[in-house]
């Protein structure tokens, strides 16, 4: 069964055919909101919005092992993940959907490992490629059968927030060759492989990064809103062709 995971921009799916929700408890403390199941074009689907049906949990606060656990403990067996991005590449604009491939972390502090507890032998997971490339592969197809651009490929940044990066800072990260940036994509892909659910993301542009093409001078979040609206539409588009017309089974 699938998991979507939806981000800023999706804290619900207009095309999900609501059946039941259900409250999850795990040994890692309360998910961000109760699973929502349903089906897309007849096939079972969860959803689960990350930052809680309000959006009121921020991306550092996000409890990432809760909701990883919580739906694998729900059936679900591959997870897609969906989050608002900026832009850096240069051919990166708003309103871009992008399948990224690599992830560099910045982040700290977080929990991000289900193998730390008292007695727990060590455990190292291959992360050389983050993302599943079935899945992946999947979501490209989904797309391109939908009619639906998506850049294939690219390395996501993440960053701690709940701030929004310095132009000195993006002027790092590009140097460094990540050419986009959000605040959640980890540790949520290493717990899936952790866990062996097969984990790939849909990145949508929401604004050019800071320092760069129309925040050059500052982020307008007001046209930023406005490029999630308009923009989301075909991500569950894609969705929707990646449920009904590629089954995510082996």
């Amino acid at each position: 069964m699938l998991a979507i995971i939806g981000g800023s921009g999706l804290t619900q799916l207009s095309n999900l055919d609501v059946s039941h929700r259900q409250v999850a408890r795990t040994p890692y403390g309360e998910p961000s909101g109760a699973l929502t199941f349903g089906r897309i074009c007849g096939q079972e689907v969860i959803f689960l919005a990350r930052h809680g049906y309000g959006h009121t949990i921020p991306p550092h606060l996000v409890n990432y092992r809760a909701n990883i656990w919580a739906l694998k403990e729900y059936g679900a067996t591959h997870i897609v993940s969906v989050a608002s991005v900026g832009g850096i590449r240069d051919d990166l604009n708003p309103g871009d959907i992008v399948i990224p491939h690599q992830i560099i972390d910045y982040t700290w502090g977080r929990k991000s490992t289900y193998f730390d507890g008292n007695g727990t032998p060590v455990v190292h997971v291959d992360f050389t490629e983050p993302y599943d490339a079935k899945l992946r592969q999947r979501l490209i197809d989904a797309a391109r059968h939908a009619g639906i651009e998506v850049k294939d490929g690219g390395v996501y940044g993440a960053t701690q927030g709940p701030r929004l990066e310095t132009a000195a800072e993006i002027c790092r990260y590009d140097r460094e060759g990540v050419h986009v940036v959000g605040m959640t994509g980890m540790p949520e892909a290493v717990l899936a492989r952790e866990l062996e659910i097969p984990y790939a993301a849909i990145n949508l542009v929401a604004n050019h990064a800071a320092g760069r093409g129309e925040s050059a001078r500052g982020i307008h979040f007001e046209r930023l809103e406005e490029t999630l609206q308009a923009a989301m539409g075909r991500v569950r588009t894609v969705i929707e062709h990646l449920v009904g017309c590629y089954a995510c089974a082996d």
